[in-house]
Formats: structure tokens, C-alpha cells, sequence
């Protein structure tokens, strides 16, 4: 399947349309498997314990799988999140960036549905799963 976004667009779509957070991610890999995404861990996503928090883990699976969406059907900024459940498996360390893997399991006229499995960067074992549903507006 051909790309509506690669990588550059998506990046620029962040820092036009949310440059309010668009520093603390950067797309690594958009193709027709899905996006990684990074969050560039820096002291304001960390809890006591020296731990991501996961509002944290939150937004960098809820942005990964918004870009996957925009990725195959171009820049659609009032596509929201309907559903979201994490499930935190172990705990990401505070002095590495995290990376998501998402991609689309379900893309339809009006729902999108995926996953995104995050790790901390350079270990092999995922620190959280997330299953999202997204609602597409009407064009």
C-alpha cells in the first residue's frame, strides 16, 4: 500500500498542527507495516523512582498510532482517539528514549483500530502493550 505520509510529512505535520509537543517525538520509520516513534525522554516524563510515567507511555502510543493513521490517509487533525487501554509490563528506564512500534490492524471509512507495542531503547523485551481504536471524521 502506498503512503498518503512518509516520515517528513508526518514530522511536519506534528510541528505545524501540535507544535506544542512535537519536540518530544520524532518519527524514526513511517513505510506500509506501520510508524516507530520516539519519545525522547527527558526529565519533565519521569515519576519518582527514576521511571517513565505513564501519562508518558500514554502519549507516545496515542500520538505512534495517530501518525500510523495520518500515514495512509494524509493529514486528518480531527481523527480522535475513541479507545485506549496500556498495559504497562515492565519498568522503562528513566535514562533512555522509548520507542513505539505501532501498527494498523483495522482501517475503515470511519474507524481505525491498531496497536503499538513500547521499548525502552536497546532492550529487546517491549515495557508496554496498547490497543487503540480511532475515530476518522467524515470528508
Amino acid at each position: 500500500m502506498e503512503l498518503a505520509m512518509d516520515r517528513a510529512a508526518l514530522e511536519d505535520f506534528l510541528a505545524r498542527d501540535f507544535g506544542q509537543v512535537a519536540e518530544d517525538f520524532a518519527v524514526e520509520r513511517a513505510d506500509a507495516t506501520g510508524v516507530t516513534l520516539r519519545l525522547k525522554v527527558a526529565e519533565r516524563h519521569l515519576r519518582p523512582g527514576g521511571t517513565v510515567s505513564g501519562p508518558a507511555i500514554f502519549a507516545l502510543v496515542d500520538v505512534a498510532i495517530y501518525l500510523a493513521i495520518l500515514s495512509r490517509i494524509g493529514p486528518v487533525a480531527l481523527a480522535v482517539t475513541t479507545n485506549c487501554a496500556v498495559d504497562f509490563l515492565r519498568k522503562p528506564e528513566a535514562g533512555r528514549d522509548l520507542l513505539a512500534e505501532a501498527r494498523l490492524l483495522k482501517l475503515g471509512r470511519r474507524l481505525a483500530v491498531g496497536d503499538v507495542l513500547v521499548f525502552s531503547e536497546g532492550m529487546a523485551e517491549p515495557v508496554a502493550r496498547a490497543g487503540l481504536t480511532y475515530s476518522i471524521p467524515p470528508r
